[in-house]
């Protein structure tokens, strides 16, 4: 049954990812402000589909600790393609730090910078550093909300991986809390699984960390927030969730 409703709902994927892309043509070309939209639009289909097919809800925890509006950056930790879509439906203007090779996916692909995300070349040249800190300065001035998945890649449930160093550019250079989040995502989602399980996906969001540490503390801090929230081993602390919990996929 699983299977069969993992079918399903990878049919239901590539069908809402084809009449939102097709959707998106027009938009890039001739309303490209409205490019946001689409990929949010998206997102709330792909999360419906993952719902009424394979049984996967999601519970929120700590929303408290987002800004009712504006600038914020967010550190989440990243184990399936759960988590790129979650935060178009829990922010209003999310601005995700992506794969700028991804922007050559057809389709989608020349949607993202028009809907003012933040592309990264992985080869860490001098450039692309540059480059990223001039797309945080402009989130920052639009008052988008940035999330950056520090470890870089997708990493298994229970399994802690070196963290990059971007979060800690980002957070000198806009001068802005970082927001921790833990997810167990990939225990119902897992990484280029066609199988999905039926389950919740619980993301927690933990109280922001100030500004201004350095490199090595701020990775730290990140790391012992993301522990906190009692995901990491898949074994999740109900008493955290239940602090300042809610669930649902609106923006605050």
């Amino acid at each position: 049954m699983i299977w069969l409703r993992s079918l399903l709902f990878n049919a239901w994927f590539f069908a809402a990812t084809l009449a939102m892309g097709l959707r998106g043509v027009p938009v890039r070309w001739f309303a490209p402000r409205h490019a946001l939209w689409v990929a949010r639009s998206w997102a709330a289909l792909v999360l419906a589909g993952a719902a009424a097919l394979c049984g996967i809800r999601v519970a929120v925890a700590g929303r408290e600790h987002l800004p009712a509006d504006g600038a914020a950056l967010i550190a989440s930790q990243h184990q399936s393609a759960f988590d790129t879509l979650v935060w178009l439906r829990l922010v209003p203007r999310v601005a995700y730090v992506f794969k700028a090779e991804l922007a050559r996916i057809p389709l989608f692909g020349p949607l993202l910078v028009p809907a003012g995300q933040i592309p990264l070349d992985r080869g860490a040249s001098f450039g692309a550093v540059r480059s990223l800190l001039r797309g945080a300065d402009r989130a920052k001035a639009e008052g988008r909300q940035i999330v950056i998945f520090p470890e870089g890649t997708r990493v298994a449930p229970g399994v802690e991986a070196e963290l990059r160093p971007g979060i800690a550019a980002l957070a000198a250079r806009t001068r802005l809390p970082v927001i921790p989040v833990a997810t167990d995502s990939g225990l119902c989602w897992g990484r280029r699984a066609f199988r999905k399980t039926p389950g919740v996906i619980h993301v927690v969001i933990g109280p922001p960390i100030p500004p201004g540490l350095s490199q090595a503390a701020l990775i730290v801090a990140i790391q012992e927030r993301w522990r906190t929230a009692g995901l990491l081993g898949g074994s999740v602390d109900k008493s955290v969730h239940k602090t300042g919990g809610t669930s649902g996929l609106t923006p605050s």
